[in-house]
This record gives structure tokens, C-alpha cells and sequence, in this order.
């Protein structure tokens, strides 16, 4: 099995290179000239790209081609108050360039919209938000020509006192959404509501592939291992192909997990600053002869740095052969 480390958004190694930069809606409401502090926002935007741009090269000087971009690329994207203002188109040419450097260089990029983007909401605001958030999501990664491979990786979302409704109520909300959409999208199961088996049977009902929370499987589940679902989980990946350069046949889309380790034992929820790989490599080793190839989506709270150090970590290991800076095969 072939595996590549990515990480989230933010970098502990490049400094002065945030992708989240931001305006306070209160400050942008002070602001005499309107037009004026719209222009203050897409640059703090075309910023926000522009150091997502630096990180890619950072990550592809590191051998690091999975990356997951911020949902804050944007500041104020989507406040009810901008309704009129359409950044993404306007900011066009900065996404083309940020995508046009992910497929040269083949990197893997995604968005993990946050906890207001809910499907199993019994209210008609929140669904009508949720929608039109991954509408966004998906238009900028449309704006930097990306394929299908550049996904959004969602939570079904609480359970408002019911889980066997909620379920139902994702399904049937989830299911409205346009194809453009839906084709781009992950589930995974979380750390309070929905465990890995409850989600596994959502994403072969609604039929979109499954991201496995290592982490939030071991402080939510019903006593069945991940690997004991990992064969159903690498199914809901079956028919998801790769981004390739132009020419190249098509290629299997590796499957993607998330990681991370406990804080400690009080706060077993929270992330820990770097993955403890003693309870990693075995759920590897698991799983290695069924899946070819495997994405793994570090969210430990160093970020490139922990990643790093989890490469260094494994290198003496028995079975493990590093391939590159990022990569390892086991």
C-alpha cells in the first residue's frame, strides 16, 4: 500500500502565509465608502489565494501533493448583507492560477466546509444556507479547473433529539442537491453523533464515497473495529477517478482518511500537535493488503510540521520503505 500525507490549510513552517485572513463584519459595517471596503475585501481575498499559492510550493518542495484549502479564503463569503457581491467570479484569474499549479504538479485539494453546513437541519434557513455554502465551495474549486477529484468532505450533522429523523431528513435534503454538487462530495462519520458504521450506510445509500475519522472512530462507535468496515468503506470508492495530466489514462482515486491523536486522556475529542503512530500503523497494517493506495489527511495541530515528524518517526520501522518526504509504502 502506497500512502501520501497531506495536511490542513494552515502551515507552522511558512510564516506570514496565511490563507485566512479576514474583516470583521462589524469593521467592514463602518467603513463610509461601501464599494471602497468591497475592494478591501477581494484583496484580502486575492491574498488568501496568493498564500494558498505560496503553500502548494512549500508542499511540492516537501513532496506533500494532498493539501486541504480553507474555507476562509474569502472573508465575509456569504454574509447576508453582501448578497449582491460575487467574489468568486471577480477573483477568477487567482483561483485559475492557484489550479492550474495543483495539475501541474498533481496535488490533491479539497474543502472541509464547516459545522454550519448541515443537511440533517429540521430548519429551512440552515438548509437554504448549507446549499448555497457548498454551491460556493464548489464554484471555486470549479474556478480553478479542477476535476471531480477536488471534493468537499461534510459531517451529516446533529440529531435534534432524533436520530432515525435526522438520518432521514439528510438523505432527503442531501439528495435535492445538484449533480455538479453531489459528484464532489465526501461524508464522514464524527466524534458525538453519527459514528463510522451509522455513516458508511448513509454514503451507500446516497451513493458518494465515505472519509474515515481514525479519530473520532476510536471515541464514537458501537464496539466494531475500522477495520472490520474498512472493506465496505474502500467500496464507496469504487468509480472515483484521479486528476492526471492531460493525455494519461484515467486512474482509481485513492481513498482518503482523516487522522489525529488525543490532546490526552481528560480531552480525548480535541487534536493533539502530532499523530502518535503507535495507534496509526497498526489500523495501517490492517487494511494494507485490500487498498493499493491511500490518502491520509493529517489534522494534528502542528499542521506540515507534524507531518514531517510522523515521517520521521516511521522511517526505522519494520515493513515501511519511505518514497519521498510525504510518501511512504508498507
Amino acid at each position: 500500500m502506497i500512502v501520501r500525507l497531506g495536511y490542513v490549510a494552515m502551515s507552522t513552517l511558512v510564516k506570514n502565509a496565511s490563507p485566512s485572513k479576514t474583516m470583521t463584519f462589524t469593521s467592514f459595517s463602518k467603513l463610509e465608502d461601501r464599494e471602497a471596503g468591497i475592494r478591501k475585501l477581494e484583496r484580502i481575498a486575492e491574498e488568501n489565494i496568493h498564500n494558498t499559492l505560496r503553500l502548494l510550493k512549500h508542499n511540492r518542495a516537501y513532496d506533500i501533493e494532498m493539501y486541504r484549502c480553507s474555507s476562509r479564503l474569502i472573508p465575509l463569503l456569504g454574509h447576508g448583507e453582501l448578497a449582491d457581491w460575487d467574489p468568486i467570479r471577480i477573483l477568477s484569474g487567482a483561483f485559475a492560477e492557484l489550479g492550474a499549479y495543483a495539475r501541474m504538479h498533481r496535488m490533491r485539494l479539497s474543502f472541509h466546509p464547516d459545522h454550519f453546513t448541515v443537511f440533517s437541519t429540521p430548519r429551512e434557513d440552515v438548509l437554504k444556507h448549507s446549499c448555497e455554502d457548498l454551491d460556493r465551495h464548489v464554484r471555486m474549486l470549479e474556478s480553478m479547473g479542477l476535476d471531480e477529484s477536488a471534493m468537499c468532505n461534510i459531517h451529516i450533522g446533529g440529531t435534534y433529539g432524533n436520530k432515525a429523523a435526522a438520518r432521514d431528513r439528510f438523505i432527503r435534503q442531501f439528495g435535492r442537491l445538484e449533480e455538479r454538487i453531489l459528484s464532489r462530495m465526501t461524508l464522514e462519520n464524527d466524534d458525538k453523533t453519527f459514528t463510522a458504521r451509522e455513516t458508511l450506510q448513509v454514503c451507500e445509500e446516497v451513493g458518494v464515497p465515505m472519509v474515515l475519522d481514525v479519530h473520532h472512530h476510536a471515541v464514537n462507535n458501537d464496539g466494531e473495529s475500522a477495520g472490520e468496515l474498512w472493506p465496505r468503506i474502500l467500496r464507496t470508492w469504487e468509480g472515483q477517478k484521479a486528476q492526471l495530466a492531460e493525455g494519461e489514462d484515467p486512474a482509481p482515486l485513492p481513498p482518503k482518511i482523516h487522522v489525529s491523536s488525543p490532546r490526552n486522556t481528560k480531552d480525548v475529542r480535541a487534536h493533539a500537535d502530532f499523530v502518535d503512530t503507535a495507534e496509526l500503523l497498526p489500523f495501517l497494517r490492517e487494511i494494507a493488503p485490500l487498498t493499493p493506495r491511500l490518502d491520509l489527511m493529517l489534522e494534528a495541530k502542528m499542521k506540515d510540521e507534524a507531518l514531517l515528524r510522523l515521517m520521521d518517526s516511521i522511517k526505522d520501522e519494520p515493513g515501511i520503505a519511505i518514497l519521498s518526504q510525504a510518501s511512504f509504502e508498507m
